[in-house]
């Protein structure tokens, strides 16, 4: 499970504000405003500076579907490599929209070791969903694959992307969809590749996705 605080730095007072990413409502005295997660697996924080001096990438805060729709194929066209992806069950309407899609599909056939994976964290409720995505990944088999969440690790119940060891988009709550992008934050990015990896070794490829609608 990610624990997650924001912590705002006003000069000299605290202040209480309502962060439209949920649970991140903590404000505190500081100059700076930060996204803290802490896994349970890891026991690592990480941090999003949210006022530092950027000299590439962006990093914004989603507070609607359509804006983590459009974070999602952003996210993923910054990788040259690979994409991680930690998801309840696909969602449709994320990861089957033409703008993800084509983007997914432009990385496995115009990069020669372009790769990505997902895992699914509830593949019961996903095999009741029609998905394109899966559709995608049958013919490109080679290069994409699903796995099912080991149960050892059902307890995490955020979701994200992570493209290459650098970009990621993360909402703490897989349910809802809210949550922070950012297309150069490779401190943050490792430390949830980490996590996916270690998750990857132990889960077991996602047989209910045979049989899933497309």
């Amino acid at each position: 499970m990610i624990l997650l605080a924001v912590y705002l730095e006003s000069v000299g007072k605290n202040v209480t504000q309502i962060h439209p990413v949920p649970h991140l409502a903590t404000v505190e005295s500081a100059k700076q405003i930060r996204i803290e997660s802490e896994s349970a697996i890891t026991g690592n924080r990480c941090y999003w500076n949210m006022q530092d001096e950027r000299t590439q990438g962006r990093r914004w805060v989603l507070s609607s579907f359509e804006e983590t729709r459009s974070a999602a194929a952003e996210i993923a066209n910054v990788a040259k490599r690979t994409l991680s992806i930690y998801t309840l069950d696909l969602e449709p309407g994320l990861f089957d929209h033409d703008e993800f899609l084509n983007v997914a599909k432009r990385l496995v056939l115009s990069k020669r070791y372009g790769r990505i994976r997902v895992l699914i964290s509830d593949p019961y409720r996903a095999s009741r969903n029609g998905n394109r995505f899966v559709a995608v990944g049958r013919r490109l088999n080679s290069s994409i694959e699903f796995r099912n969440v080991h149960e050892d690790y059902k307890e995490h119940r955020e979701a994200y992307i992570i493209a290459d060891d650098t970009a990621l988009l993360y909402r703490g709550d897989s349910t809802r969809w809210e949550g922070i992008a950012d297309t150069y934050e490779p401190a943050v990015a490792k430390r949830y590749l980490k996590q996916f990896d270690e998750i990857w070794v132990a889960s077991e490829t996602a047989r209910e996705i045979r049989e899933l609608r497309v």
